[in-house]
């Protein structure tokens, strides 16, 4: 309550701001536009980069260690060469495990690393807006989501609250997983890995035009929990 004027002073809500926001940006009121390709980092060059980033963490010789240096550049603007769409799972970090410094990765977590709408929009926001070239859809072992998206097929079990809209979209690689036998949970986590490669290829309209000019590249992977070592699929 103001106390001079007696009327109340209420704080928009962080969706009230988002949502501002964004209607101004859709007005053109906002000085955003589209990032040209980095020619200096192609989608392959930033592969390798992710690759031996990875390399050092497994070996531990990290060269990431001073996260406060360029903090004051970095404010000005953003520029990652790669994104990572994660799981949301504590034990996995994107830049740790590829040791990269703050501005390098755009990383989208969600429990299962599927690609959901939201998901989507901001992998797009990435590639259109800040001109980054690779796209990882990254799985990792022992996928606690996964594991829950096999029982749910095979069991027949419910759960509760809005999980059963999360594992809906895991269970195609679960159902593939289960007919084909043999590690069910480990062929679940690749298959959910390519599932996602697979819709993100083909996700118009911008990112499947970006990968279609060989702006973009897209790749799987699958992080090891216990040598901290990623996999291509």
């Amino acid at each position: 309550m103001c106390m001079s004027c007696g009327s109340l002073s209420v704080r928009p809500s962080r969706r009230t701001v988002l949502m501002g926001g964004l209607a101004a940006l859709a007005a053109g009121t906002l000085p955003l536009a589209a990032q040209p390709a980095d020619e200096t980092v192609d989608p392959d060059a930033a592969l390798q980069r992710l690759l031996e980033g990875n390399a050092r963490y497994v070996s531990g010789n990290r060269t990431n260690t001073d996260f406060s240096a360029g903090r004051a550049e970095r404010a000005l603007s953003q520029r990652p060469f790669a994104a990572i769409l994660s799981c949301a799972d504590s034990r996995v970090s994107p830049e740790l495990a590829f040791d990269q410094g703050p501005g390098d990765l755009f990383v989208v977590r969600l429990a299962g690393n599927f690609v959901s709408d939201d998901g989507l929009a901001s992998l797009e926001y990435a590639v259109n807006f800040l001109g980054t070239r690779l796209i990882m859809v990254l799985g990792h072992s022992n996928c606690g989501a996964v594991d829950a998206a096999i029982k749910v097929v095979r069991d027949n079990i419910e759960l509760p609250g809005h999980l059963p809209e999360m594992l809906r979209e895991i269970k195609p690689a679960a159902e593939l997983a289960l007919a084909s036998g043999g590690d069910v949970l480990n062929t679940a986590i690749t298959e959910n890995v390519r599932l996602g490669v697979s819709r993100l290829t083909t996700a118009q309209p911008i990112i499947a035009g970006q990968v279609a000019s060989g702006n973009v590249k897209i790749v799987g992977g699958v992080y090891d929990l216990a040598t901290g070592a990623v996999g291509l699929v």
